[in-house]
């Protein structure tokens, strides 16, 4: 039996939108580099935010949310406080009630990532918290972040 490729950095061109975030004075750690869970809350932020601009997010009142399943995270080189960092987002699957968001992290100008992770969205019902089928005008923002791999 083969050991599963060793996850690499990527390009750009492997992503389809973009979206700047600052790093912050307490994102760095002990070690001058920013820490590994602020990564996550980036992937969040990136995908959420751009939802929320494409109208297709209301956090306080929208009947449908996503809830996080799985998230993971591959680091390749350091980032840290002062840096913009842009991370590029792709859908990499598309089901009928969940997603599957990509997300590179790379400094800013850099051409390959710096990290690279993803997160599954299951999208419920706010109210009864069960699965149901993604709304068309969500559906339709997911289908234009789908990339070819």
């Amino acid at each position: 039996m083969t050991a599963p490729a060793r996850p690499r950095p990527e390009p750009r061109e492997s992503y389809r939108v973009f979206r700047t975030l600052t790093t912050r004075w307490m994102d760095n750690d002990q070690y001058g580099h920013v820490n590994n869970v602020v990564y996550y809350s980036w992937f969040d932020t990136a995908v959420n935010a751009h939802l929320i601009e494409q109208g297709v997010l209301d956090t306080a009142k929208g009947q449908t949310i996503g809830l996080v399943v799985e998230t993971q995270c591959h680091y390749f080189a350091p980032l840290a406080f002062p840096q913009n960092i842009e991370a590029g987002i792709r859908v990499a699957t598309l089901g009928s009630s969940s997603v599957r968001y990509e997300v590179g992290l790379f400094a800013e100008g850099a051409p390959m990532s710096a990290a690279r992770g993803h997160f599954v969205h299951v999208y419920v019902d706010r109210a009864t918290q069960r699965p149901v089928s993604l709304p068309a005008t969500l559906k339709s923002v997911l289908e234009r972040l789908q990339c070819p791999r």
